[in-house]
């Protein structure tokens, strides 16, 4: 017994709560489909940690972000450099010295930083960590040849260091998984093995016929460049690449190869996802120098997102352009994980970088929440307000080059967690006050970041990939590559005539005055999937006029979307 007969057991346990805070208390923990326990971990195995020291500056930087992304501001494309961008938010003196001292108590001195020194990398055994981390307990899950190591409890980090700290990586979330279809009725090739055969289906010049771009629409500057980013041991083959545009690239100057790898590049099979980004980022963004990020995902304790993220904070001369096909669903991440991911897509855009998101294949989703009602499923990081997100379309008739509708799984919907950012309010506004077909108001958050921005084909596309010509892939993974080239081809003519990147493109194409709306096709028709329930059975939101939340604004029309944000 202790003092005053309270019991020991119940001292410590007050000390504890006392002495120590939960840093991600909503994280939620669930292990995802496909993934299974093997073991608890060895006390003695090494893992890898990467801990968001909180920065400094934020509220500057959303400001210096709206200045610099606005055509109509005076600062618009004065863009920081990695250095300024380090000044800004890098963290405060007692901030590292505070975790550093907790690191090294605990014997920790393994650690590595990031260029703007918002981010430490830190190994260690797992006893360790579980000591310096009360709460977690690390477990070894796998699906298929990958394994993870992962704390299915929370943790907690010392009181007077959770100011300090955003949150620690390499505890909770799982890799997601890409969700790219093919509907290939063969598995040797198409069915007549002849070449002519190749227009049933998308290819890059039905994506340049349909989209305007001619043979001249191609990039000329040794200087430009576009990257995707690929995770989870998804690998492009440069062979697959060159044979693509042997098959499909005659009607206009391209490359054959990626020009730089970033990261661990290896040498197993090609993934149709990997194959389908690189070679359709290189038809639209033809002949512009193209870079892979290449975030496998190998050591078992990472997060392959957070480790893209982290060189992009550690490199000082990167692509203007970034394609992503990735997302996971806003409920599965915490909220500090949420805007402190939703702070580094802030500090991209203020170095003048544009990344485009995939706005997901399941439509509006849907999910039950504590009380047993359905409401719909938001996907991050489609849902940042500091991010381009891009939806997706199927031509009406799908062989022939005809008007677009909306694609059934096209992603969209109202962020949960983040507002709704200016720049769209009165478009948003304007597609609920006017759309005859909106789901009840309990399935979505109106006041809600609303995504997609844009959209484009993203249906029935040819792929090469481990050598096989693959038809009818499809899914917003390939919508997004697709408009991340036409963007990166209007950065070419901007850079040539002495102008500034686009950097973050919202403000800019929400700000299109009228003489420029036809820089996008509307998209009018179509709806997309949602909960199969008696209320909305099925159906999520619609394509109406002007923006809607399943294909934005629509789809491009190069030479007016070139007229409209290129140079003068």
């Amino acid at each position: 017994m202790g003092a005053l007969g309270v019991p020991v057991a119940l001292w410590a346990l007050a000390w504890s709560c006392v002495a120590e805070l939960l840093l991600e208390p909503d994280q939620p923990f669930r292990v995802p489909d496909g993934w299974s326990h093997v073991e608890r971990v060895p006390p003695g195995q090494t893992l890898e940690l990467i801990l968001a020291l909180r920065q400094r500056g934020t509220d500057r930087l959303e400001s210096l972000v709206r200045d610099v992304s606005d055509p109509k501001s005076p600062r618009y494309g004065r863009f920081l450099t990695l250095e300024q961008a380090r000044e800004l938010v890098q963290p405060a003196p007692q901030t590292q010295l505070a975790v550093r001292k907790w690191l090294l108590g605990h014997g920790v001195d393994e650690c590595r930083s990031v260029a703007t020194r918002d981010f430490l990398q830190c190994r260690m055994s797992v006893s360790t960590a579980e000591r310096l981390l009360p709460g977690a307990e690390f477990h070894r899950y796998r699906r298929g040849p990958r394994s993870v190591l992962r704390s299915p409890r929370p943790y907690s980090v010392p009181r007077d260091v959770a100011p300090h700290l955003d949150f620690v990586g390499g505890l909770h979330r799982f890799p997601a998984e890409r969700k790219v279809l093919s509907r290939a009725w063969a598995t040797s090739g198409p069915p007549s093995g002849e070449r002519a055969a190749f227009h049933l289906g998308v290819t890059p010049s039905i994506v340049r016929k349909r989209y305007n771009m001619t043979g001249e629409d191609i990039g000329q500057l040794a200087n430009n460049s576009q990257a995707c980013a690929q995770f989870l041991e998804q690998y492009f083959h440069q062979a697959d690449v060159a044979e693509f545009m042997q098959l499909f690239g005659s009607s206009f100057g391209h490359r054959s190869s990626v020009d730089r790898v970033v990261g661990h590049q290896g040498r197993g099979k090609a993934g149709l996802e990997a194959s389908l980004d690189v070679e359709y980022i290189m038809s639209t963004g033809a002949n512009i120098s193209t870079w892979v990020f290449s975030n496998a995902g190998r050591h078992e304790s990472q997060e392959p997102f957070l480790a893209w993220l982290l060189v992009l904070s550690n490199t000082s001369a990167l692509p203007w352009v970034h394609s992503v096909s990735y997302g996971d669903d806003e409920d599965s991440l915490s909220r500090s994980y949420l805007r402190r991911l939703n702070l580094e897509f802030m500090k991209a855009a203020a170095r003048g970088l544009t990344i485009l998101f995939a706005s997901g294949d399941d439509g509006a989703g849907c999910r039950r929440d504590p009380g047993g009602n359905h409401t719909f499923r938001p996907s991050f990081p489609a849902s940042s307000p500091y991010v381009t997100t891009v939806g997706g379309t199927s031509f009406r008739n799908p062989f022939l080059v005809t008007e677009e509708v909306t694609d059934y799984i096209s992603g969209g919907g109202f962020s949960n967690v983040f507002s709704m950012p200016d720049y769209q309010v009165a478009a948003v506004q304007q597609f609920l006050r006017s759309s005859p077909k909106l789901p009840p108001s309990s399935y979505f958050n109106r006041s809600g970041r609303a995504y997609p921005d844009l959209a484009a084909l993203s249906d029935n596309y040819w792929v090469v990939t481990n050598r096989l010509p693959l038809p009818w892939v499809s899914g917003t993974s390939a919508s997004t590559p697709v408009v991340a080239g036409m963007v990166a081809l209007v950065n070419d003519r901007r850079l040539r005539r002495g102008l500034p990147p686009l950097g973050f493109l919202n403000p800019a194409l929400y700000g299109l005055p009228p003489r420029h709306r036809d820089a996008l096709y509307d998209v009018t028709r179509g709806c997309h999937v949602s909960c199969l329930d008696g209320t909305v059975q099925g159906q999520g939101f619609c394509a109406g006029p002007a923006w809607d939340p399943v294909t934005g604004w629509g789809t491009p029309n190069f030479p007016r979307l070139l007229a409209a944000l290129g140079p003068p």
